[in-house]
């Protein structure tokens, strides 16, 4: 087993100086055009000071019309790049591998926010998202395109994929929303098509030395655990990735399908041959002890969210404590004020039940 404390080297780009992650965690503190805000600078900075060996921002948006939540951070006019210019330098001067993460929010982007009807596969009553035309599904991959050259001229060291949590990516992904007819819909290969064809597409605009991740969750919105899987395996067996970021909700639990019950979620994927491509997974690993047992259990690293909220510097707090537990729950908002949190974060935490503690 690795220690958490050794680097990992990657296929592009800065090696990992340790093997922690911090989650691309949604905080709604950017401004309401995309651009940087000085809270969301702090609470990113503050997390790259505390020793993370790579610091992920936010989904930050690759288009207006897949924007998914108030205050999130835009990648998809030059307007961003002096904001994302003075995070990306911040970052590296803290010794972390800096990356942007590249979204599109779909089916889940509120209308209040883009002016229109959100944008799905395929139509979905539901929530009232309209089919992408073919020209659609093509322009909204040169976005992502886009927006991943617009990160390394910002300076960032790489770009992740958010092909997770029901948001576009995951979409195409899934047979149950996905019900196109055409070369993006039908198969589990079609319905992959556009994932890949952003990885290649991102590969050949940027950088040798440019990072690139991809983030996929394994359950809920209709996903099927056998294709996510074969997604993965494909990611890692065609090395055109540096790493796969599994989002699992617990990376300790048995998967939700009876057919694959009788060992751990993650084991599915830690299985697979991976070859240069390095395997992280967030879900619920909050201390040191769970920390160890993600790395024994096959992970090359550990993703961290909910620890990285309540302590930023988690990583020195677990070099100084290999048994270091997090501070309960709830917490007032002063104590996530001085931890870096802006006031639309503590907001938005509120929404976490039993995290940020109500008023005396």
């Amino acid at each position: 087993m690795a220690s958490l404390f050794e680097p990992l080297t990657l296929k592009t780009g800065p090696a990992m100086k340790n093997r922690f992650m911090l989650a691309p965690l949604t905080n709604q503190q950017s401004h309401a055009d995309g651009v940087l805000s000085d809270d969301e600078f702090r609470w990113l900075t503050m997390r790259a000071e505390g020793g993370f060996g790579l610091t992920m921002t936010c989904a930050a948006s690759v288009q207006k019309a897949g924007q998914g939540f108030a205050g999130q951070l835009g990648l998809y006019d030059d307007r961003h790049l002096p904001g994302l210019t003075k995070l990306a330098a911040a970052l590296r001067a803290s010794d972390t591998h800096a990356v942007a993460q590249l979204h599109h929010a779909g089916m889940r982007s509120p209308t209040a926010l883009t002016g229109g009807p959100p944008l799905c596969p395929s139509d979905n009553p539901e929530t009232g998202a309209r089919g992408m035309t073919l020209d659609e599904v093509r322009r909204t991959a040169d976005d992502f395109i886009a927006a991943a050259v617009r990160c390394e001229r910002a300076g960032f060291d790489g770009v992740e994929l958010h092909g997770a949590h029901g948001y576009l990516l995951c979409e195409f992904l899934s047979p149950e929303i996905n019900r196109r007819e055409d070369v993006y819909g039908g198969s589990p290969e079609n319905r992959a098509r556009l994932l890949f064809e952003l990885v290649d597409g991102v590969r050949a605009a940027c950088g040798k030395d440019f990072s690139l991740g991809v983030r996929l969750s394994p359950e809920r919105f209709g996903l099927k655990l056998d294709e996510i899987v074969a997604v993965a395996g494909r990611l890692m067996r065609e090395d055109r990735i540096d790493y796969l970021d599994m989002s699992l909700w617990d990376a300790f639990k048995e998967p939700e399908e009876e057919a694959h019950k009788g060992r751990s979620l993650m084991s599915y994927f830690t299985e697979l041959n991976r070859g240069r491509v390095r395997l992280g997974a967030a879900g619920k690993i909050t201390t040191g002890p769970g920390c160890r047992r993600a790395l024994e259990a096959g992970l090359d690293f550990v993703v961290i969210g909910r620890a990285a909220i309540l302590h930023h510097d988690f990583p020195q707090r677990i070099a100084a404590d290999p048994d270091f537990t997090p501070r309960p729950l709830p917490v007032t908002p002063e104590y996530l004020h001085s931890e870096g949190l802006g006031a639309a974060f503590v907001d938005y935490m509120r929404t976490w039940k039993g995290f940020v503690a109500d008023a005396a």
